[in-house]
């Protein structure tokens, strides 16, 4: 649990897929250590986010509770729609990074590794990452990047260049809200790592930003380009699981060693979220797949929300077990429910489960399973059931349904970087759409639904499992049929 923030986790090599642990952003977090500093005390709300832009704008939680009814609703659309919206062809395409920690420092290989791509600036406010990255570009063969180390609001500068086509953005959770903003408004396409905002009014303002700046805004969900996601995906689509019912996503995975570790994530910023919201705070890896599944905001959509959660014990105890007791850490409450389990419902009738747990021990699991009037396949471990194919209540080996990979996988077998070669994928597929003017595989309407269960999912554990609205971000597009993962391979 207490590997090196620089090293790589490991993958299941059976399957050549990541078993283990998720990278997770885990960017300049020392910007939340400066952001967050003495925040950590009992009660804290999204309020107690110390001065800055985004953190100003945070309100408190019961704030954010009461103000829900109206952020759900859908409000007027400040620009046109950005379904469907190509991305401008180019040869190149010219990246901004911003966040250069365990996320950042290793994406930036798969950037490198692009062709037609180009690294022409960096941003983080720790220099010697800034300066180790920097050697990565022109150890590349690329010219040195301009570099923005100049404390927490530098980035603001890299945005405002003329030679960036495309902002990444792995830092904190708290920053992606304004980074995403700023880099569209700086006239960039932008992508962040999960999640893609706190709050429903900073949700709907990226929609809106994206409409009128006419920049896509992405969510750069790295599960949804799995082999077994993918696979899942294109025999859904085909019809081999019949017609859909219910699907499951989580995020299970053991983080109590690693959120108590300085070397790993610099500063508390990650277990200081555990003090603020009772909700599922990261349910992206598992809501994407899922969604695209079932097509959602491309004839189906997210409707509403139930969420309950379990009393929140592991990290005091963990802190218990092995924290000194001078540790900085003890002045921390913890709200945090150490399991949440959503029920999603679609407008086709259709159940979604989401489940989030950091706090306690489990193996590594995204849960990832889909079913239908024809059978069901369920991962961790993978194991499928279909008709006519398996009978006599035994599980089918999915192996042998290798025929129904994506392209994207036939054409990399053996993908490099980290998550089993997911992240590669996603790196190559946004690129690729980038520079051939293609549609991307999914947009800002995709990235607000699946961050919406983080305030919602709070909302409804703070009233006792009660439904929430999940806003319509499309405003009636959802009901239009239309391409998202499953494209074509392109030509060129």
């Amino acid at each position: 649990m207490n590997e090196a923030p620089s090293q790589n986790h490991d993958h299941d090599h059976d399957h050549d897929r990541d078993r283990d642990r998720d990278r997770d952003e885990a960017g300049p977090s020392r910007r939340s250590v400066l952001w967050t500093a003495g925040a950590a005390g009992a009660g804290l709300g999204l309020g107690g986010l110390s001065s800055g832009p985004a953190a100003a704008a945070a309100p408190s939680t019961t704030a954010a509770a009461s103000s829900v009814t109206a952020a759900a609703a859908s409000p007027d659309a400040k620009g046109r729609t950005m379904i469907g919206v190509p991305f401008e062809r180019r040869s190149t395409v010219r990246v901004g990074i911003i966040g250069l920690g365990n996320r950042g420092g290793t994406m930036i290989d798969l950037f490198l590794a692009m062709p037609g791509v180009r690294v022409v600036a960096l941003c983080d406010p720790v220099k010697d990452k800034t300066a180790k990255a920097a050697k990565k570009v022109t150890a590349a063969g690329q010219p040195a990047p301009a570099v923005y180390t100049n404390g927490d609001q530098d980035f603001e500068n890299l945005c405002k260049r003329g030679d960036i086509d495309f902002v990444y953005a792995a830092t904190p959770w708290d920053l992606h809200f304004e980074m995403a903003k700023t880099a569209m408004l700086g006239g960039k396409h932008v992508g962040v790592e999960c999640p893609l905002a706190l709050r429903l009014d900073q949700l709907w303002e990226l929609v809106h930003l994206s409409e009128r700046t006419r920049r896509h805004c992405m969510q750069l969900e790295n599960c949804c380009y799995g082999r077994n996601e993918m696979r899942v995906l294109r025999m859904a689509h085909a019809g081999l699981f019949g017609d859909l019912l219910h699907g499951a996503g989580a995020y299970i995975h053991d983080l109590r060693g690693l959120m108590f570790d300085p070397a790993y994530y610099e500063g508390p910023w990650r277990r200081l979220w555990h003090t603020r919201l009772r909700g599922d705070l990261y349910p992206n890896h598992g809501f994407g797949p899922v969604a695209n599944y079932m097509d959602l905001n491309r004839g189906d959509r997210a409707v509403r929300i139930s969420s309950v959660g379990t009393p929140a014990l592991g990290l005091a105890k963990y802190r218990k077990e092995h924290m000194p007791a001078n540790d900085p850490s003890w002045k921390e409450s913890y709200i945090g429910s150490d399991r949440t389990i959503s029920l999603v419902q679609t407008a086709k009738g259709r159940v979604i489960r989401l489940e989030h747990d950091v706090s306690t021990p489990h193996p590594y699991s995204r849960i990832n399973s889909l079913g239908g009037t024809k059978g069901l396949f369920e991962d961790y471990p993978e194991r499928i059931y279909l008709e006519p194919d398996q009978s006599n209540d035994e599980w089918g080996d999915f192996a042998k349904y290798a025929e129904w990979d994506h392209w994207l996988w036939k054409e990399h077998a053996n993908p490099p970087g980290g998550h089993g070669g997911m992240d590669y994928m996603l790196v190559f597929r946004l690129m690729q759409c980038m520079r051939l003017g293609l549609v991307p595989d999914f947009d800002v309407y995709d990235a607000a639904t699946w961050t919406a269960p983080v305030p919602l999912s709070d909302l409804s554990i703070k009233a006792n499992g009660a439904p929430q609205e999940i806003p319509d971000f499309t405003r009636g597009l959802w009901k239009k049929e239309r391409p998202g993962m499953d494209s074509p391979k392109p030509e060129g």
